[in-house]
């Protein structure tokens, strides 16, 4: 029998080699534009691609996982994503270093198999707490993403972005495939491949109308995507199989929950584009701007996400004693607190290190409680898939944040537009505030557990 420790470990592990290279490579974007000679539109797209990627094949693998078993997806997909690591370094030209990213936008599924595994190897007592673990990993890695690349674009070849990544896929593989048990629990039915590509082609089409649509384009794109994904409601109310169960997203609560993550991955892409871009900016007329370099500009988001891990640890505890609903709302109200700092005052570096702190904190409880609160709204057989779900509503409100920075940016970068997108960040988090508290389902001063074996 493996021990829960080293199977956590694993894991985490797992989890934080995904979580770096998701903005890892955020500071180097301009970097990779001047050394493989493109444009800032191909550029984008080393960002864009994977997000596509991750927004495909998430919810495919994670139903993978129910059916065939988790351990064996969970490797599989540590191998691609070591193979698209290889690639990336080794590329030549714009095109090639796409196509690396949008292989390793398969290790999105980490996240969703991680918290599936932990459901089914985990002893109850210690479940909120590796939940929180692995959420906090997510905004800790993240976090840290940004001073990794800030240091190693800064001092060494862009290619160590992903020599890097390489080597921390590989530990992470060996790890697993010594301490990862194979599970007890599969679903039955069969692969949906029909809704797996309606649902590529509808996020494709989406995500595609948000980056990289103009004028007509962009409501064509907008139109496509409205109407595959009708067609997949229409395919999946029938199949008893389906990838997405309709009756889940029909849910309130599912609903909500599945909310809450599109409008946390909003704020979560307005700041990562929006701090560094003000910190990099030279001091000006417009008293705007602090010079500083790719790495330092990590730096001031480093304590907002190093306070991920504590605050996702403490969201478990929190939902044991007053309820699962309240360490999501406390999460985005303490998020709009530090967001509204950030807009009323971010003129020094102190205050975008502070504040950025506070929305920090609030981000780890807001993503230790979405794992939580699928796993009290879906039967264990679909853990895997509901969490990928989950993780493709943040990911598409990670493209919104990105795009919505994006368009406030492109008007300049002025004193006004950063103060807009601290705002925008605000309200973002206030829609979540209110949201909350709609995201779970039981009778009122039932025990969490009391109430999921009445569902049971």
């Amino acid at each position: 029998m493996k021990s829960a420790n080293a199977t956590l470990f694993a894991l985490v592990a797992s989890v934080f080699s995904y979580a770096l290279m998701q903005t890892m490579v955020v500071p180097a974007v301009g970097l990779l534009q001047r050394e493989l000679d493109t444009t800032p539109g191909w550029a984008s797209w080393i960002i864009s691609g994977f997000l596509l990627s991750s927004a495909v094949l998430t919810p495919l693998l994670g139903r993978m996982g129910d059916l065939y078993g988790k351990r064996r997806v969970l490797l599989a997909v540590l191998v691609t994503y070591l193979v698209g690591m290889a690639g990336a370094t080794a590329a030549q030209d714009i095109g090639q270093l796409v196509a690396a990213r949008v292989v390793q936008g398969a290790a999105l599924a980490l996240v969703p198999l991680s918290m599936a595994i932990l459901r089914e190897t985990m002893p109850r007592e210690r479940m909120a707490f590796a939940f929180g673990l692995i959420s906090g990993i997510v905004g800790a890695g993240a976090g840290a993403g940004l001073v990794v690349g800030g240091l190693l674009a800064d001092h060494l070849s862009w290619r160590w972005l992903f020599a890097f990544g390489a080597l921390l896929a590989l530990v992470s593989l060996l790890l697993a495939a010594r301490a990862v048990p194979a599970g007890t629990h599969t679903a039955r039915g069969r692969l949906d491949i029909p809704g797996a590509v309606l649902l590529g082609a509808g996020l494709v089409a989406l995500l595609l109308a948000l980056t990289q649509g103009r004028g007509w384009t962009a409501v064509a794109l907008g139109a496509a995507a409205a109407i595959l994904f009708a067609a997949l409601l229409l395919v999946e109310r029938r199949r008893d199989d389906a990838l997405i169960d309709v009756k889940e997203l029909a849910d309130r609560p599912m609903l909500a929950t599945h909310a809450l993550a599109f409008l946390f991955g909003v704020t979560s892409y307005v700041f990562y584009l929006a701090l560094p871009a003000y910190a990099q900016l030279e001091p000006g007329a417009n008293g705007i701007g602090f010079g500083a370099t790719v790495t330092v500009s990590g730096l001031l988001m480093l304590p907002g996400a190093l306070v991920l891990l504590p605050t996702g640890t403490a969201a478990g505890r929190l939902a044991e004693r007053f309820g699962p609903r309240w360490p999501a709302v406390l999460g985005f109200a303490v998020a709009v607190a530090g967001s509204a700092l950030l807009a009323l005052a971010h003129a020094s570096m102190w205050q975008h290190l502070v504040f950025y702190t506070v929305v920090g904190a609030g981000s780890g409880l807001v993503m230790a409680a979405l794992p939580k609160l699928i796993g009290d709204l879906v039967p264990l057989a679909r853990t895997g898939v509901a969490n990928g779900l989950n993780n493709i509503a943040r990911t598409v409100g990670g493209v919104v944040g990105s795009g919505l920075a994006g368009t406030v940016l492109a008007g300049g970068y002025t004193g006004a537009a950063f103060t807009t997108l601290f705002w925008l960040a605000t309200v973002t988090g206030v829609l979540g505030l209110a949201a909350a508290p709609f995201a779970v389902r039981r009778a009122s001063g039932e025990k969490p557990e009391r109430a999921q074996q009445a569902r049971a």
